[in-house]
């Protein structure tokens, strides 16, 4: 259907929330019968209770997409967000809605989706444990660099036209599936304000020495993006990456973040000449400091290198993890497998009440992490092996501890947890569709007797859920 032919429907009561944050709606549309039947709408940047007027943007045939063209009433429980880009930089979509609504609304999609897809025997759910910072709360930010920054039609018709506006120099969060289009950013909550005075400095040394910002057209420019991560201490690492051979003005710009910000203690870069701005496959090389920071969680020492994954929710992470070793009840005398063991956090964290537990990923370099992780820490009980968890996981563990990615296991995995046949299952999970997926796949043996939502990621709509599974 033409663009042009799409609707405005006005005086639209949201009802609830749906796929990716984004809100929900029924409205009455004409059917094939010539009649009216309800159909699905789906939008962003609203809340439950909204009476808005929609311009339907796309129309499928079980489904309508709209965006807000006028809020005529807004809910009761509607605030107002706490982010000056809200609504352009496309985080943190959930922060009109207060903190303890966001947590019901996480619940009820893990029990959605638990049933919906699973549909499988389910005990009472315990309540979503809510994280103790709503802001500030993030130890990993990444920010790009465009030679142009995005601007709103809102921006330039407030600015009386583009010319009015001086849009080099972008530095902030790519707009949502856009590759090439970068909102510029001068005030991110999610870290401590040391991200923003880092960023906001890096674009003001750009401007002043000549530093070029990439365009991922032509792939020229010096600057591509910033990683910053921050441990407990408050210590920086910030990995700068370069789309040339580093020269000068590049090295002053590291030049001045060393002097300037004291709170980096590791201070990296790249040389990224690649088509792509990931950095798994580059040298890193260290400029200042050491090439790691090191994060604590219950007198444990983790460390964390430029490539490291680490829960970015340092405190919410320990509550999960606190969890999963709850679940998994252990004695001092069990076999413990950890499936998808990245660079060992689970498997070290739960050692010591384990008589062995071995970590398994299919990244060599994470594993290399997990040995000496386990190796700072004087921890003696654990072996980590990089491989298909198919091929890998041989004996009979007592316990399977597993933390797939979004995509959930894959059946082969699945199938050979089956053949081992452990006492006690705990399913860490970042993403309960999937999650729902494979208990269904599991039911046959092992049943649901523990389920723990955990909210990682506080203004967004994403929730972790821990599943005990114990066998039948």
């Amino acid at each position: 259907m033409k663009k042009k032919n799409l609707p405005l429907i006005e005086s639209v009561t949201i009802t609830g929330i749906g796929a990716e944050g984004k809100a929900i709606a029924r409205i009455p549309m004409p059917n094939a019968e010539g009649g009216t039947s309800d159909i699905v709408c789906f939008v962003p940047y609203c809340v439950p209770g909204d009476v808005v007027d929609l311009q339907v943007t796309k129309r499928k045939h079980s489904f309508i997409e709209a965006r807000v063209e006028r809020l005529v009433k807004p809910a009761a429980e509607r605030c107002e967000p706490n982010c000056p880009h809200y609504g352009e930089c496309g985080g943190c979509k959930w922060q009109i809605l207060p903190y303890e609504a966001q947590l019901r609304y996480k619940q009820q999609q893990v029990f959605d989706n638990l049933t919906r897809i699973g549909k499988v025997q389910l005990p009472p759910f315990s309540p979503i444990l809510g994280s103790k910072h709503v802001y500030e709360y993030r130890n990993k930010l990444e920010f790009s660099c465009a030679d142009r920054k995005w601007l709103s039609w809102d921006a330039i018709h407030a600015a009386g036209g583009l010319e009015n506006i001086d849009n080099s120099y972008g530095l902030g969060f790519h707009i949502p599936n856009c590759f090439d289009k970068v909102l510029d950013i001068e005030t991110c909550r999610l870290m401590p304000d040391i991200n923003n005075r880092i960023r906001n400095g890096v674009r003001t040394f750009a401007r002043e020495h000549g530093l070029t910002f990439y365009n991922e057209h032509t792939h020229q420019g010096q600057l591509r993006t910033l990683i910053l991560r921050t441990n407990h201490r408050g210590e920086i690492m910030l990995i700068v990456s370069f789309g040339e051979k580093v020269a000068e003005p590049s090295l002053a710009l590291l030049e001045y973040l060393h002097r300037e910000f004291p709170e980096i203690i590791s201070l990296l870069y790249v040389e990224n000449l690649k088509m792509n701005d990931t950095i798994a496959d580059q040298q890193i090389h260290v400029f200042f400091g050491q090439d790691h920071i090191i994060e604590e969680m219950e007198g444990l020492q983790f460390k964390v290198g430029p490539k490291s994954f680490y829960q970015t929710n340092t405190e919410q992470a320990y509550e999960l993890y606190k969890v999963a070793r709850d679940f998994a009840a252990l004695t001092g005398n069990e076999l413990v497998y950890d499936l998808y063991t990245g660079t060992g956090t689970i498997a070290n964290f739960v050692a010591r009440k384990a008589r062995q537990v071995i970590g398994i990923e299919y990244v060599p370099e994470a594993i290399e992490d997990a040995k000496v992780n386990s190796e700072i820490n004087g921890i003696t009980n654990t072996l980590f092996y990089a491989g298909d968890m198919k091929d890998v996981l041989n004996d009979a563990p007592d316990i399977i501890i597993t933390d797939p990615p979004r995509a959930g296991m894959h059946e082969d995995v699945i199938a050979t947890i089956l053949r081992a046949e452990p006492k006690r299952i705990v399913y860490v999970s970042c993403n309960p569709a999937t999650q729902a997926r494979d208990l269904a796949m599991l039911d046959a043996v092992y049943r649901v007797d523990r389920v723990q939502p955990v909210d990682m990621f506080p203004h967004t709509q994403h929730v972790e859920n821990v599943v005990l599974l114990n066998h039948r």
